[in-house]
């Protein structure tokens, strides 16, 4: 397969010339002596074409083959596989010492990706679509907030291991106890509403409307300093805690779906948020960034900008194209050169993206987004600019997965397990939307 190799981007131009020219020094040292390049990458040994391109430990359809047969073994308890309801798993299905668990981001971007990995295998394993339904359930009957307040039965962000429900004060990681995240609701909600597309179970919808009847309730009005909902919230008062909230995209792609759905009440909800995004949001890339602050659960530094919040509205951005943007492809230029300029560096010689201005480390989650980004980008505008970055970003990635289909939390280091949704469930689905781009990355 031709790979366009490492392309020149704003601040990430240097780096990734310099990582591809020390990989080919090294290469072609290691022919002068005989000597093979000894270095690892995650749980293997690093694999090379002869201009310096890292390539697959084994092809990406093995490897994710591998990963989802892991997890199709694990335990079911309470109702549920482990992974449902934990964040922090071993590599032998078993609880690590962290107890805090995120339900909507974990468990909603893992819906997504059960989904995606059905529809790309024919929907031919009912057990995959299982899956999917555990998480969905999980998040229908485990992980509300009760009844009362401004957000009632509300999907909650964090919560403790192994609850069956989750109690009223179950706020954890940098959540106060009775504290959710809007934007939370919104991701949830929005997986939701596929998982109904694909079940037609009216429970996932009406949970999905309950989210979004909440944050249309509780919308304030977005400014240049501030995002139309706070970054946490006490679902019992509405009071709020952190201005800004940078992930909007996901509220946005509820009230979307909704509307596809026949519910008009979320039309003037969405036309004000995207009002925010277009005016406030998507201008402020190139002034101080502040808008795209805040999304991890467990940070609270008031100016932690994120990776994840532009790269997923980019994501949104190049699959709707005119529909949603009628420059989509200037704005998702612009938040990929955001990202960029912030959040890349070199690790093992390749050019990957870290999470957050408070954490650099490719963590599973964030490095997969932003191959993915870059490979949809590349398919859907012709440039191969960043086909090249998009190509190694993800197959380092993938060396976080074992033999046996166990992944790491992260390349960058050996291991087995950790943190869930890095590992596994907010990965699969970026490995998806790639090969989607590029179906010959699969094999």
């Amino acid at each position: 397969m031709k790979i366009i190799a490492m392309s020149e981007f704003h601040a990430g131009a240097e780096q990734a010339r310099l990582a591809r020219w020390l990989r080919l020094s090294l290469l072609c040292l290691s022919s002068l002596t005989g000597a093979a390049a000894a270095q690892n990458i995650g749980n293997h040994p690093a694999v090379y074409d002869e201009h310096g391109i890292l390539l697959p430990w084994t092809p990406w359809r093995d490897a994710i083959q591998r990963e989802v047969n892991w997890y199709l073994k694990c335990p079911v308890e309470n109702g549920y596989p482990r992974f449902v309801y934990m964040t922090f798993m071993d590599g032998s299905y078993e609880p690590k010492k962290n107890a805090t668990f995120i339900p909507a981001t974990q468990d909603g971007m893992g819906i997504i990706s059960y989904l995606k990995y059905y529809a790309w295998q024919g929907r031919k394993d009912p057990r995959v679509l299982r899956m999917a339904r555990y998480m969905g359930d999980y998040l229908v009957k485990e992980a509300n907030t009760p009844d009362e307040g401004k957000y009632p039965r509300f999907t909650r962000s964090t919560g403790w291991r192994g609850r069956f429900p989750q109690p009223p004060d179950c706020g954890s990681q940098e959540d106060k106890p009775y504290e959710i995240q809007p934007d939370k609701g919104g991701l949830a909600g929005y997986a939701l509403v596929l998982l109904h597309e694909e079940t037609k179970d009216e429970s996932y919808m009406q949970q999905a409307l309950q989210n979004a009847r909440a944050l249309a309730a509780n919308m304030g009005a977005g400014t240049a300093t501030n995002s139309p909902w706070p970054f946490r919230v006490d679902y019992r008062t509405g009071a709020g805690r952190g201005e800004v909230s940078g992930n909007m995209s996901f509220i946005l792609r509820l009230f979307d779906k909704l509307l596809e759905h026949g519910h008009p009440e979320f039309q003037a909800p969405r036309d004000k948020l995207w009002a925010w995004i277009s005016d406030c949001q998507l201008p402020n890339l190139a002034k101080d960034g502040t808008l795209w602050e805040q999304f991890f659960e467990d940070h609270a530094e008031p100016d932690n900008k994120t990776a994840w919040a532009p790269l997923n509205l980019a994501r949104y951005l190049l699959e709707k194209k005119d529909a949603l943007d009628p420059h989509w492809e200037k704005h998702a230029k612009a938040l990929i050169d955001f990202t960029n300029k912030h959040f890349t560096s070199v690790r093992n010689g390749i050019l990957i993206c870290g999470e957050q201005t408070h954490d650099r480390d490719p963590w599973g989650g964030i490095l997969s987004t932003y191959g993915a980004v870059l490979a949809m980008y590349t398919k859907a505008t012709g440039s191969e600019e960043f086909k090249g970055l998009a190509y190694e970003a993800l197959n380092y990635c993938l060396y976080a997965i074992n033999d046996d289909g166990c992944p790491n939390q992260r390349a960058s280091n050996p291991g087995r397990g950790g943190w869930q949704e890095d590992a596994h469930t907010d990965k699969l689905h970026n490995i998806l939307d790639a090969i989607d781009a590029f179906p010959e990355w699969a094999n």
